[in-house]
């Protein structure tokens, strides 16, 4: 039985290369894949899921406009759909990814972050909360003190930012993975040491 799964981390979790290694095992098996992400991601180029460890790979880049259903029910032999930086996508989307494992009988494993850098969810995050079959979260440390992180903390010129536009993409020259606790207080003289070696 096919079913939709969402799994949500904070940045540095592990989520790009967690869906590289999904994809690689079903095609070991001989089992064709479909990968997705979201055309606002332009990190590494548009429609390139990239790691932060270099492992990178190409996929279909999708738009808010995009019908995932029409889009997946065109292919053929599809063992499964992959998605990254499935908070980018819209909650219409993430019915039509319902359609596609209860009509089409094929699991969706869609990856991305449940909360942005001023702790709101994602449109498409927080549908998937309510629709997805099987929700895990992907855990990474905080930056500054090593418990668990689980929040973003944008950053700019060495300061922490707590307002503005909810989509900024970026990696780590513009976000850290963050406890509460330093979310609201993070250490200033790191921050700016981390600032000062990502220009280097």
């Amino acid at each position: 039985m096919a079913q939709l799964f969402f799994r949500y981390g904070a940045m540095a979790s592990g989520k790009s290369i967690e869906i590289l290694k999904v994809a690689h095992n079903y095609e070991v098996q001989q089992r064709q894949v479909l990968l997705l992400t979201s055309a606002l991601d332009n990190r590494s180029g548009v429609g390139e899921i990239a790691s932060r460890i270099g492992m990178q790979r190409s996929a279909r880049a999708i738009q808010a406009a995009d019908d995932l259903f029409e889009l997946i029910s065109k292919q053929k032999s599809i063992a499964a759909v992959l998605i990254d930086e499935a908070q980018f996508m819209t909650k219409a989307q993430v019915l039509q990814l319902t359609r596609v494992v209860d009509e089409l009988n094929i699991p969706v494993l869609t990856f991305g972050l449940k909360n942005d850098a001023f702790n709101q969810l994602f449109p498409g995050s927080e549908a998937l909360l309510i629709y997805a079959d099987k929700i895990e979260e992907m855990k990474t440390l905080c930056s500054f003190c090593g418990r668990k992180a689980v929040m973003n903390l944008r950053f700019s010129n060495g300061q922490p930012v707590y307002e503005g536009e909810q989509v900024q993409i970026g990696g780590d020259e513009a976000y850290m993975p963050v406890c509460r606790k330093h979310y609201n207080q993070p250490d200033l003289v790191a921050l700016a040491r981390r600032t000062s070696i990502n220009k280097e």
